[in-house]
C-alpha cells in the first residue's frame, strides 16, 4: 500500500511524463508539417538533377555544387551544365566542395561522391566549385583534391574554379588561387571563372537563370581551349 506521500510522487511523475509525451507528439508534428530538412532537401535536388540527361555527343560527367544542381531555379535541368555540349551527367550536392568539411550534410565531397559518379563511363569529368570551400584550411582542401585525384585516376579532368559570388567575394582569390596551384601540381587544366560578372539572386551566392545560362557558356568556350588530361599521381 502506497504511503500518501509516496503516492503524489507516483502522481506527479506520471503526470510530467504524460506532458513531456505530448509536448513530443506536437514536435513531431511540426517538423513532419514543415518539410525535409536541409540535408534532405539537398539529397532530393541531386537525385532530381542527376536524373536528367542533357544533349548528345561524347559522355561528359559534372561533379559539383549548388550551382551545378540548380539550387533557386523552379527548373533544375536548367542549371549552367546544360550548357555544356555532349551527352551531360552531373551529379552535384548543395554545399558540398573540395573538402571534407565544406558541408555539414555528411560525406558528400567531392571525393566522397566521384567513385559511384564516374559510373555513368565519362569521355570527360568537369569538376565545378570552391565557394562552399571558402572557409577551410588549405591542409584540408588540398587532402580533398588528392583524394579526388585519386579517384578519377585514368578519367579525362578538367577542374573550373569559383566565380566572385558577392556573399564570398572576400574568399574567392585565396580558394581560386589555390585550386589552381593544385591543378598544375596534378597536371589537369584548370579554368578560372572568378572574372566573370553574373546575374545572381537575392542571396548574392546562387545563379538567376540568366546568370546560369552566362557561366554555362562561358564555361563551355573555356573548355574549347584546353585539353583535358588524366591526372598525375603524386607522391606524399
Amino acid at each position: 500500500m502506497l504511503h500518501r506521500g509516496n503516492l503524489r510522487r507516483v502522481v506527479g511523475a506520471s503526470t510530467i511524463a504524460l506532458l513531456i509525451a505530448a509536448l513530443m507528439a506536437f514536435y513531431l508534428a511540426d517538423i513532419a508539417d514543415a518539410g525535409p530538412t536541409r540535408c534532405q532537401q539537398h539529397r532530393l535536388d541531386a537525385r532530381e538533377r542527376a536524373a536528367v540527361v542533357t544533349g548528345e555527343g561524347q559522355r561528359v560527367l559534372v561533379i559539383g555544387d549548388s550551382w551545378s544542381v540548380g539550387l533557386g531555379q523552379d527548373d533544375l535541368s536548367r542549371s549552367w551544365a546544360a550548357r555544356l555540349p555532349g551527352e551531360v551527367h552531373v551529379r552535384g550536392f548543395s554545399g558540398s566542395g573540395f573538402s571534407a568539411g565544406a558541408s555539414g550534410c555528411g560525406r558528400v565531397s567531392f571525393h566522397d561522391r566521384a567513385p559511384t559518379a564516374v559510373g555513368v563511363r565519362p569521355r570527360l569529368v568537369v569538376v565545378e566549385g570552391g565557394l562552399n570551400d571558402f572557409d577551410q584550411p588549405v591542409r584540408a582542401i588540398d587532402r580533398g583534391f588528392r583524394n579526388l585525384m585519386a579517384d578519377l585516376a585514368g578519367q579525362h579532368v578538367v577542374i573550373v574554379g569559383p566565380a566572385t559570388a558577392p556573399l564570398r567575394a572576400r574568399a574567392v582569390p585565396r580558394v581560386d588561387d589555390r585550386l589552381a596551384v593544385l591543378a598544375d601540381r596534378y597536371g589537369v587544366p584548370y579554368v578560372r571563372t572568378s572574372d566573370l560578372d553574373l546575374d545572381y539572386l537575392d542571396d548574392r551566392l546562387h545563379l538567376t537563370e540568366d546568370g546560369h545560362r552566362e557561366f554555362g557558356d562561358a564555361v563551355a568556350e573555356r573548355l574549347a581551349g584546353v585539353t583535358p588530361t588524366r591526372p598525375v599521381l603524386v607522391a606524399h
